[in-house]
């Protein structure tokens, strides 16, 4: 016998005039391996795979190819289809219309595949020499690449189409049934009583997408990191704080307003999400504080009223980090956010960012409180200033204002009594240009400014032991307008 090669020495000789054996069929590994390095060197070769899963035996299919060759399968068809790569600097390179055709013709058929791949899986739980022993390691190392391709296409973007929006919509239900899951925020902090969900994999995959110098390289990774990270809410997210941190800032410091309103964003639902004590070590609270106070320089409305919401709810945590430290109330980073809101505030003219400001600004007067009279001076001019100017039909400037002056009264009223004669001024003003003013002010509008000019002439009156009353006898005996007598007759009547 030729020893010379090893098959031989091991096979059986054969007589003369025996046939060959026929060949081994392949493994389905073998075969999985081919179609991915096939997906992006032929055309045809989606096509191929996708008739292969149909037509492929789950005992085949699972038998004989491992959790990590499927898992690989599964990243191959979401990079291919993947939105068209960008410069570096977030440019969109030469011919991006017809690159963006072309993802969103693979993406559909992408789509197809991971439904069919997903049905071969759930065939496979009710066989018995299957069932979730086997299934359940694959299911970990395919979910979350079809999460990421389902989160990627779903919603309209410069990618999709109605057709890769339906497919990737019913690729997230297939899969959380597949997981067993009700709602997407189940699937991603898991059942109750697991150990975790799949959240910590699903930023796992996206980590390499949300660094410095890859996040704006992939237009899909903010949106998918963003739109995952609010669906994880306390107490799931902390473990997972070092993941999420990072990429939040790097999106609020870009310098396009969209990464920027959509940075702050995911920032509030970390600072809302995560306990104060775990944001103020290694003083994670104040970095995010210090990114946020540099976007109060802006001039654009939505990033202003995302940055103070974020604000209003990081100050108490940032207060107490610091009280904790041995620092005084002198330090307070509320007096620093207030005094640079105001002076912003004082020369503001665009009725938006007036209206941003005025809205947000009664609850800074209430989170300080007595301590409002250290900004007393500048908040009466601003105050002034605002109620002078009309701002649209919905007086939303105004009706802040007036709920600012409110709160201020209430939390300041040993300062009011000096300060009458200005006030009183300027709220009876008021009170005649909103019943004089001809303009598109709606009834109900017009109704909400009369009842809270007249509750903080009842309130400076309380304040100033009954010297608005008596100031008004002589203005309430002349006025002729029945409106205004109404507001005047209220104040009179209060106890």
């Amino acid at each position: 016998m030729d020893v010379s090669s090893p098959t031989r020495a091991l096979s059986p000789e054969r007589g003369p005039g025996q046939a060959e054996p026929p060949p081994a069929a392949p493994s389905a590994e073998q075969v999985l391996l081919q179609a991915r390095l096939a997906l992006s060197e032929r055309p045809g070769a989606l096509r191929e795979l996708g008739a292969l899963l149909e037509a492929a035996d789950p005992r085949w299919l699972l038998g004989s190819a491992s959790p990590a060759a499927l898992g690989s399968l599964a990243a191959a068809l979401g990079g291919f289809a993947a939105p068209p790569r960008r410069e570096q600097d977030g440019t969109e390179p030469p011919g991006q219309d017809a690159a963006l055709a072309a993802v969103a013709e693979r993406a559909e058929r992408v789509g197809a595949v991971f439904l069919l791949l997903l049905q071969k899986l759930e065939a496979a739980k009710g066989q018995e020499s299957l069932g979730m022993a086997v299934v359940g390691p694959v299911l970990r190392r395919v979910l979350g690449h079809a999460f990421i391709f389902a989160v990627t296409h779903k919603d309209e973007r410069p990618w999709t189409t109605a057709s890769t929006r339906a497919v990737a919509q019913e690729l997230l239900e297939r899969l959380l049934q597949a997981a067993g899951c009700g709602s997407v925020a189940e699937f991603l902090r898991g059942k109750e009583g697991d150990e975790e969900g799949r959240f910590g994999a699903v930023m796992g995959l996206l980590k390499q997408e949300l660094t410095k110098d890859t996040w704006k390289r992939n237009p899909g990774s903010k949106h998918v990191f963003s739109w995952t990270l609010l669906h994880v809410s306390r107490p799931w997210l902390c473990p997972h704080l070092e993941r999420v941190l990072p990429p939040a800032l790097l999106l609020s410091d870009d310098f396009q307003e969209e990464n920027k309103v959509l940075g702050v964003r995911c920032l509030h639902h970390i600072v809302l999400n995560v306990p104060g004590a775990d944001l103020c070590q290694f003083n994670r609270a104040q970095v995010v504080f210090h990114a946020l106070y540099n976007h109060l320089y802006s001039r654009e409305a939505p990033l202003i009223q995302a940055v103070l919401l974020c604000l209003l709810d990081l100050l108490p945590v940032l207060e107490r980090g610091q009280r904790h430290q041995g620092h005084g109330r002198a330090t307070s980073p509320w007096d620093q956010v207030l005094q640079l809101v105001l002076t912003h505030m004082e020369a503001e003219h665009r009725l938006a960012l007036r209206r941003v400001y005025a809205g947000t600004l009664p609850a800074f007067v209430t989170r300080l409180g007595i301590l409002i009279v250290r900004h007393l001076k500048r908040l009466e001019r601003v105050i002034l200033g605002y109620l002078e100017v009309s701002d649209g039909p919905e007086e939303e400037a105004r009706l802040g204002i007036l709920e600012t002056l409110q709160c201020t009264i209430e939390h300041a009223w040993p300062r009011m009594p000096c300060r009458l004669p200005v006030l009183l001024k300027a709220l009876l003003r008021l009170l005649w240009d909103v019943h004089t003013e001809q303009g598109p002010t709606p009834v109900p509008v017009r109704a909400a400014l009369l009842h809270r000019a007249t509750q903080c002439l009842i309130l400076l009156d309380r304040c100033s032991q009954g010297q608005v009353k008596v100031l008004l006898e002589g203005v309430h005996s002349s006025c002729e307008e029945n409106q205004v007598r109404e507001c005047l007759r209220k104040v009179q009547e209060s106890s």
